[in-house]
């Protein structure tokens, strides 16, 4: 008991001298004066992962389409503007795609790229609601481990990312995320729209390779950056290597399950990837859109779900 004691002892004094290298100019900034909103959010979402299921197991699902369609492309224009206000940001201070320090300045650029960081870290919490519309539409099976695991902590490491490394090489894992959902939740946007929208939405597999390309560029980047000795926290870039390598391992497990193992065989349902990516798009799934799209045909007319 008296190590337990020492240990959380050594954690609170730990955390009470990370705060005096925090970064000030964030401290009073929404949900960053403290991590416990953050935690009981997540807590929350946790919580209805348990609960929602036993709650819609025997209710018939919602529909929410338009609620679907409003809400993937709000994610939409939300990731455009945050990669636009980081690419322009960083090309106004005159950022090096390389190796780039963080700057604790009040800089206007600098402030600027802090500010779209802080949106990328809301974002995270926003995505929690993909996990949302997959259990109150009944598609439990797509709320897989990937899923859940990316979804919270994404939005837990963020927040440590904009506490104590908001700018510098934080901007180009950020940009190049949001980027990829600007193409993800266009997807799903379209996809909300139904069968007639769904059967020329081909493209949903290199959603999925762009997003493994993602990880790889991020350990080739941070690599080169330990490497080379850039003075960008070193933490940060191991902690970003070794989240990545997850990912390649996680994702890359998907991507053989869904598009190598059975390519010709009885269609299965297949497991969610992060951020909502999977072969269902917020509640519509490959099987149901090729199946639609072959009734469609026979029938010469589209048939909803």
């Amino acid at each position: 008991m008296e190590a337990v004691t020492h240990f959380m002892n050594d954690t609170v004094d730990f955390y009470r001298w990370s705060l005096t290298i925090a970064d000030k100019r964030v401290e009073k900034w929404p949900m960053m004066s403290s991590p416990t909103p953050t935690l009981a959010i997540s807590c929350l979402y946790l919580l209805f992962l348990w609960v929602g299921p036993k709650y819609m197991q025997n209710r018939e699902p919602f529909e929410l389409r338009k609620t679907l369609i409003v809400y993937n492309f709000s994610m939409v224009i939300l990731n455009f503007y945050i990669a636009k206000e980081l690419l322009l940001g960083a090309r106004a201070a005159g950022y090096s795609y390389l190796c780039q320090p963080v700057s604790y300045s009040n800089d206007i650029n600098e402030v600027r790229i802090a500010s779209a960081l802080w949106w990328y870290y809301i974002s995270k919490g926003v995505e929690y609601l993909d996990t949302v519309f997959f259990i109150l539409r009944r598609k439990f099976n797509q709320v897989s481990f990937l899923h859940v695991y990316h979804h919270c902590t994404m939005f837990i490491l963020w927040w440590i990312g904009i506490k104590w490394v908001p700018g510098g090489q934080s901007f180009f894992g950020a940009g190049i995320n949001s980027s990829i959902h600007v193409l993800m939740y266009g997807y799903y946007g379209l996809a909300a729209f139904g069968p007639k929208i769904q059967k020329f939405l081909w493209w949903k597999k290199y959603l999925t390779i762009i997003q493994m390309i993602q990880f790889h560029v991020t350990i080739g980047h941070a690599g080169y950056s330990l490497y080379t000795g850039c003075p960008f926290p070193a933490w940060m870039q191991w902690a970003l290597i070794g989240y990545a390598v997850t990912f390649i391992i996680l994702f890359g497990n998907f991507y053989y399950q869904t598009y190598r193992r059975t390519p010709h065989s009885a269609p299965k349902v297949a497991k969610s990837v992060t951020n909502g990516t999977s072969t269902a798009t917020n509640g519509y799934n490959k099987l149901e859109v090729e199946e639609n799209g072959k009734k469609q045909q026979k029938k010469g007319r589209a048939k909803r779900e």
